[in-house]
């Protein structure tokens, strides 16, 4: 038999001490504006920025918000939540031309996003969430503002975008989309998707207020007592060349460039019991209108929807 000296042994047992124990992923992770990134993301010992945290949670987890404060941009590959119900304003700021909160999840992952705010503040410009694969994001009670970047580029100065590559859903509820140089809320997905607006305002942005547009994908869209007011462009828009639609109703578009614009291809736009006031012109293209819209002060004369009134069923 082989005999080890005792200093094999030590050299060995002193080897073994200079490897960290692997820290497990937790259930539940916390951050703090006072944590640490070297911690373990645990409630006494949260870290400091929503990216380590996001590493340390196990998949389907949940990530809570202490305390206000500012946590960095992450980048999410799993379904998680991050929540902030109600300690103060937290989330991130963005520049460089990059994202604040990016969404490269599995096909069948869910994100939940709540009380997170996602601020520009300049610097070569960036968007604030984009959703680029995954099975459902849910956004709720966040404010994404001040994203900019050069208005016509495409995807630069977006406050959200949502351009999964798989069947997807999304949900926005009471939720403020503001000052972003490009659109507001951009649904361009490459495959079906379905998305719903619920309380949701969106002011000033610079291109439309909330926009779905499709290169042939399927996208069946519903907003339902929301705002999208002093857009440079739309309120609601729909265009691309696929079966798109749209229906909004119980909702607010005054002040934009366009009330409600059906702007290229073979989609639906349809409006119902929505006040239509104070825009450069009240419709574009093919927008049906159920008869019971209040529209009136807008610069074009306040004419009716190209395709009239649609029967009710």
């Amino acid at each position: 038999m082989t005999k080890i000296s005792s200093l094999a042994v030590a050299i060995l047992l002193g080897l073994c001490l200079l490897v960290p124990p692997a820290q497990a992923q937790l259930a539940r992770t916390f951050v703090s504006s006072l944590g640490n990134d070297a911690n373990d993301c645990g409630r006494l010992t949260p870290c400091r920025t929503f990216q380590i945290a996001h590493n340390n949670t196990l998949p389907a987890g949940e990530i809570t918000v202490l305390d206000p404060g500012g946590y960095g941009a992450v980048t999410i590959t799993k379904g998680i939540s991050i929540i902030n119900d109600g300690v103060g304003e937290a989330g991130a700021l963005v520049s460089g031309g990059l994202n604040g909160i990016t969404i490269n999840a599995g096909a069948n992952d869910r994100i939940t996003l709540r009380g997170i705010t996602v601020k520009g503040i300049g610097f070569g410009g960036g968007n604030g969430i984009v959703f680029q694969s995954g099975r459902f994001l849910s956004i709720e009670n966040c404010v994404v503002r001040n994203l900019t970047g050069t208005a016509q580029n495409q995807f630069i100065g977006y406050g959200i975008i949502f351009n999964s590559n798989s069947a997807s859903e999304l949900a926005v509820s009471n939720t403020v989309v503001t000052d972003n140089e490009g659109h507001g809320i951009s649904v361009v997905p490459s495959f079906n998707a379905r998305v719903l607006f619920s309380s949701v305002q969106v002011y000033k942005n610079g291109l439309h207020g909330i926009v779905l547009a499709t290169n042939g994908a399927l996208i069946q869209g519903t907003a339902d007592n929301s705002i999208s007011s002093f857009n440079g462009f739309s309120g609601f828009a729909v265009e691309g060349n696929g079966p798109t639609s749209l229906m909004v109703s119980r909702s607010v578009a005054t002040s934009n460039g366009t009330a409600f614009s059906h702007l290229s291809g073979s989609g639906t736009l349809r409006v119902s019991r929505s006040n239509i006031a104070y825009n450069n012109a009240t419709w574009t293209g093919s927008v049906a209108s159920y008869g019971d819209n209040d529209v009136r002060g807008n610069g074009d004369g306040d004419i009716a929807a190209p395709l009239g009134i649609v029967t009710k069923k």
